[in-house]
């Protein structure tokens, strides 16, 4: 395996947000890739460093083997807002059973703000890394982790120019997941654990509130790649409140939707979920074809 000492990492001021920018070593004149990796909730940027250099470390191997690139891959991370450098109050990031009473609103704008972070970003990021015009970024990705991965749908539905997106034990129908939670918590989902306002808006502009189903251009998802990984025994975020809508997604002929629900695993991104991401992000945002 390539050694990470050839990794290089650059910290960034955007606009006031503070990214991380991982990258191979060397000169390069081929165009750019870029993946954002979006941490889990309680968690920071720190957190998900090592996946971001395993999958550069991935992308070097198989050009090390022979295999030809057709971008050179950038992965971005970020902390959520309310967490990490951007950490404000505690108790917001804490559930029903810990004593916070809005952790439906507190969950819900905090991954829905960090979603249109990353579209922030996208904007700008490029005049930062290249105020030169020296390198362009022609493909935008989106990796993310519990809360990171609802992110990433939220990302992938609104965002049309992220066209690859790997979910990792995260949910696409927060409705749905947060019925189940106030049922284990033994809550009814109504004010002021979840206020009407709240409840329309997921109904309207969550993910699932989109024609995910439909073949026609009204579905957001349409032409997209997507990778869902999670745990067959994950009790946060059980697989049970995500599999109708992964079943029923439509990507279209353009696009590619695999699914892998690991056994005997819990909520956790495992090494085997790693190596999976990190084939994918090769084989659809950077291998030559």
């Amino acid at each position: 395996m390539a050694d990470s000492d050839a990794i290089t990492k650059t910290s960034l001021l955007v606009g006031g947000l503070k990214v991380q920018v991982f990258g191979a070593s060397g000169e390069s004149e081929l165009p750019v890739a870029a993946l954002f990796i979006i941490h889990g909730r309680l968690g920071s940027a720190a957190a998900v460093e090592g996946f971001a250099i395993s999958i550069l470390n991935h992308a070097k191997e198989r050009q090390a083997n022979g295999e030809e690139a057709a971008r050179d891959l950038i992965v971005v991370t970020l902390d959520h807002r309310n967490h990490g450098s951007r950490l404000i109050d505690e108790k917001a990031n804490k559930g029903w059973r810990d004593g916070n009473e809005r952790h439906a609103v507190d969950m819900y704008t905090v991954l829905d703000g960090t979603a249109r972070d990353v579209s922030f970003l996208i904007d700008f990021l490029p005049a930062y890394l290249y105020p030169l015009d020296e390198r362009e970024i022609v493909e935008w990705a989106v990796a993310g982790v519990s809360l990171g991965g609802h992110s990433a749908w939220v990302l992938l539905k609104d965002e049309p120019r992220v066209k690859i997106g790997i979910p990792i034990i995260g949910c696409p129908d927060l409705l749905a997941l947060m019925t189940q939670r106030a049922e284990r918590n033994s809550l009814k989902l109504v004010p002021p654990y979840l206020p009407n306002s709240l409840r329309t808006y997921i109904s309207k502009h969550g993910p699932a509130g989109a024609p995910f189903a439909s073949k026609g251009p009204n579905n957001p998802f349409l032409n997209k790649s997507i990778l869902v990984l999670s745990g067959a025994e994950d009790r946060v975020v059980p697989w049970t409140c995500s599999e109708d809508f992964v079943k029923r997604l439509e990507v279209g002929e353009r696009g590619e939707k695999k699914v892998i629900v690991q056994a005997g695993v819990g909520h956790k991104l495992t090494p085997e979920m790693s190596i999976e991401a990190a084939k994918f992000i090769w084989r659809r945002a950077l291998a030559k074809v």
